[in-house]
């Protein structure tokens, strides 16, 4: 027998794309971020302070490409050219974020962190209205 041909709009079924790994993600670029701050304010002359500092810095930047990459996922398959009507600044949102990622991987920014967590919840967000 032949094969046939299957066709699909989502490259996994639907239902399966969500915003957690993104959400968490982010959350824990910002826990690390607050954890080197507090941590520069010890002795910079310490072995411990060291290997404690490059754990949290490799943390966060894995992390911050974990959202990253997820938020690229959400945009290149998830989000349909038809959801641009019901969310026009979808690009914009989902763009600005990934810039985002790049800076809380360059820089010790708290604020950035806190406004990527932001950013993530409210592609979350959109996510929910065009499933509604």
């Amino acid at each position: 027998m032949p094969p046939e041909v299957a066709h699909a709009h989502c490259d996994i079924p639907c239902g399966v794309y969500n915003i957690h790994a993104a959400t968490t993600g982010a959350e824990t670029v910002v826990v690390m971020t607050e954890k080197i701050v507090a941590l520069e304010e010890q002795n910079h002359h310490d072995a411990g302070f060291h290997n404690t500092m490059s754990r949290l810095v490799a943390v966060k930047e894995e992390h911050a490409g974990i959202v990253k990459d997820e938020l690229h996922m959400l945009w290149s398959d998830y989000f349909k050219s038809e959801h641009l009507e019901k969310l026009p600044d979808l690009h914009k949102t989902i763009w600005g974020a990934t810039k985002l990622c790049s800076l809380v991987r360059r820089e010790v920014n708290l604020d950035a962190a806190k406004e990527l967590e932001g950013v993530v919840q409210k592609v979350g967000e959109m996510m929910e209205e065009v499933r509604a």
